[in-house]
């Protein structure tokens, strides 16, 4: 049997396979961003995986950046959040929560007119975004203040404790593809002058601050962070990369944290400011489980597991019309048609594109 579907332990949880479920940002909690009954379906169906990353999931009001994606910062969400943990506990699955703060990817419309927050006020370049009143033009956002961040840290504490009390089996740390956290790690935008800017160091610190507070709710074994040294999602990439995710890697091993997730692949696209960072990089200074994620084929992920520079790997869009992905890899069995990308971000479409792709056995 490929190495890629056998079960990997760590000193505080199993996992049957060593296959990951990304998170996948599918919009289907409406407005209230209260997890629902189609989510907990949409989760139970593909419980095969060995661990299961939820949906990047907003940690306050203020975090918010994208329509209908749920949050855990209420007793209503945690209370959603719970049926979606029963059902895949109910399957044997496992699952973390990825909390999310989307920083200066946001916008004044999710914020009553109020700017979105960043470590500097360098507006995104390029795309538009999606806001509650249409797709507009990215703005620029303003500096979160220093006497600020003790607040923001604060909301990932909560927000651990609240996943602790729906049921999740460890937590993710979102701090990639140009969001917050990502942000004020990377030269490229956080041009501060305080203790949380400058020296590679110093633009850490938010991250190691966050991860000193989840540390008080969860084991460093059942916390996971999640970087993307490579990518260029949300306007990013820094010329001083290389030093900049060596050294947060070094601090996150420091704390003894049990999963690094790293954004590897170049599907989303690549910086050019030099090399490639790849998994050794990683593997050469972290000790913990480490998840290579970003188009990984069945192939790519067997010999990247079999030679032992990742742990696990995380897939995501074949998640997205496959529920029974790993069943299918395991028995070579051809995959279902991709989804439709008009289908991925819509509450209104409901189970269309979310829940009604047939496992193997259903299309035969």
């Amino acid at each position: 049997m490929s190495k890629l579907f056998t079960s990997l332990d760590t000193s505080t949880l199993c996992f049957s396979n060593r296959v990951v479920m990304a998170p996948l940002t599918r919009s289907r909690s409406g407005p209230s961003r209260i997890p629902n009954e189609l989510m907990a379906k949409y989760y139970g169906q593909r419980s095969q995986s060995g661990l299961i990353i939820s949906e990047a999931t907003v940690i306050s009001e203020q975090a918010i950046g994208w329509i209908d994606t749920p949050g855990i910062y209420t007793e209503e969400m945690t209370n959603g959040w719970k049926k979606i943990t029963h059902e895949v506990h109910q399957n044997n699955g496992q699952i973390f929560l990825q909390l999310w703060h989307c920083g200066r990817a946001s916008h004044s419309d999710f914020h009553g007119g109020n700017k979105a927050v960043a470590p500097s006020p360098i507006s995104i370049i390029g795309d538009q975004i999606h806001t509650p009143k249409g797709k507009k033009d990215h703005e620029v956002p303003r500096e979160l203040k220093s006497d600020e961040i003790p607040l923001l840290v604060e909301d990932y504490r909560m927000a651990a404790i609240r996943a602790k009390e729906a049921g999740f089996d460890g937590i993710e740390v979102h701090s990639a593809n140009g969001y917050l956290l990502d942000t004020f790690l990377q030269s490229k935008t956080n041009h501060r002058s305080d203790a949380y800017g400058g020296s590679v160091e110093k633009r850490c610190r938010l991250l190691s601050e966050v991860l000193d507070a989840v540390l008080t709710v969860w084991p460093a074994e059942n916390i996971c962070v999640r970087l993307s040294p490579n990518g260029i999602f949300n306007d990013m990439g820094s010329d001083d990369y290389f030093k900049q995710f060596i050294s947060v890697t070094k601090m996150i091993e420091k704390k003894s944290i049990g999963f690094l997730h790293v954004m590897d692949g170049l599907a989303f696209g690549f910086h050019e400011k030099g090399e490639a960072m790849v998994l050794e990089d990683f593997r050469s200074c972290f000790s913990g489980v480490l998840i290579g994620n970003c188009g990984y084929t069945k192939e790519t992920a067997e010999k990247a597991v079999h030679e032992q520079k990742a742990d696990m790997i995380a897939f995501g869009r074949p998640y997205i019309s496959n529920p029974d992905l790993v069943q299918r890899m395991k028995k070579d069995l051809p995959l279902n048609p991709d989804a439709s990308m008009e289908d991925w971000y819509l509450s209104s479409k409901g189970e269309k594109g979310y829940t009604d792709f047939p496992t193997h056995d259903d299309s035969k």
